[in-house]
């Protein structure tokens, strides 16, 4: 059975009440709710009932126990979590503004997961490993990326697979060695994962197409295209497959990417064929935004056979 492993930020986050232009003011919040994209992506996976780890830094403080407690309660492996006693927990302040897009207060880079080194036990538990995800947001200082390589070259050296979700904010992607480090991820890749535009970031073609025959000429074995609520489509050597999205009151859509590429990573490496695999990263994508809080709409298999049966085979 595959042992599913993702490696980098696990914060809190805090959520603004009312839409705005950011925090220059008090406004009303809720929180601490688990946060990360790895954790999110993980979280998800062990609700599926997957074996799966993260590798990851949190301070010994209330914020850190409360991922640390989400993630073991749905079945996450958090032996690689190290609990930093004096270090402080990443955090996320996010507030919505009236159009929808999102305005935020990181504290990443200088929190405890701001630096992710591989200890002995942390290299056994990525050989225990068969499958790696590597997500773009993780690639923010240079010791999280050297042990994501780590992890990427050791998982590849004994047989097993890559999934990348560039998953890229604008405000990342020019972080000093950020594009170097995107292309050597994209090298070891099986299963891209981008959303949107991403997918131009990593080809020279000017259509979607062309783009896509392009990197499947690279090496990569499937491709998986992220539209949001207008649902995804996969390409590989042989088969497109393009599926609507689900029907659902949107809430928070944060986390809804990582929910829907863990649902299709999980389903993906159970050998589930590409139409039930994109089928259920739908639903899990469709789910998650339901709920506020990122990791919230996080579901289990059963929730997702409910909501398919409710609205059909989309």
């Amino acid at each position: 059975m595959s042992k599913i492993l993702t490696i980098g930020e696990i914060l809190v986050e805090i959520i603004a009440t009312d839409r705005g232009d950011g925090f220059r003011e008090a406004v009303p919040l809720i929180g601490p709710f688990p946060s990360g994209a790895p954790a999110i992506f993980i979280d998800q996976v062990g609700k599926l009932g997957q074996e799966c780890a993260i590798i990851s830094r949190v301070g010994d403080d209330d914020f850190g126990w409360v991922n640390i407690n989400r993630l073991a309660g749905d079945g996450v492996d958090v032996s690689g979590i190290e609990v930093v006693p004096q270090g402080t927990t990443g955090s996320a302040f996010v507030r919505y503004r009236e159009d929808g897009s999102r305005a935020f207060v990181y504290n990443i880079l200088h929190s405890a997961c701001g630096n992710i080194e591989l200890s002995t036990d942390m290299l056994g538990l990525i050989d225990s490993c068969t499958h790696v995800h590597v997500m773009g947001t993780a690639l923010y200082a240079p010791t999280v990326v050297a042990s994501i390589l780590t992890a990427v070259e050791r998982i590849k050296g004994s047989g097993g697979t890559v999934s990348f979700d560039p998953n890229l904010r604008p405000e990342i992607l020019d972080t000093p060695g950020m594009r170097e480090a995107l292309q050597t991820v994209l090298s070891k890749t099986d299963l891209f994962m981008p959303s949107g535009e991403e997918l131009f970031l990593f080809a020279e073609a000017k259509n979607e197409a062309d783009a896509i025959a392009e990197l499947l000429d690279k090496g990569i074995k499937a491709i998986v295209v992220k539209r949001g609520a207008k649902g995804a489509s996969y390409f590989d050597g042989q088969t497109t497959l393009n599926l609507k999205g689900f029907k659902v009151e949107e809430i928070d859509p944060t986390g809804a990417g990582d929910c829907f590429g863990a649902t299709f990573v999980t389903f993906w490496l159970q050998g589930a064929s590409p139409v039930d695999a994109l089928r259920y990263a739908n639903a899990s994508g469709a789910r998650a935004v339901t709920r506020a809080g990122p990791m919230e709409g996080a579901s289990t298999k059963f929730e997702l056979d409910t909501l398919i049966k409710m609205q059909g085979k989309a």
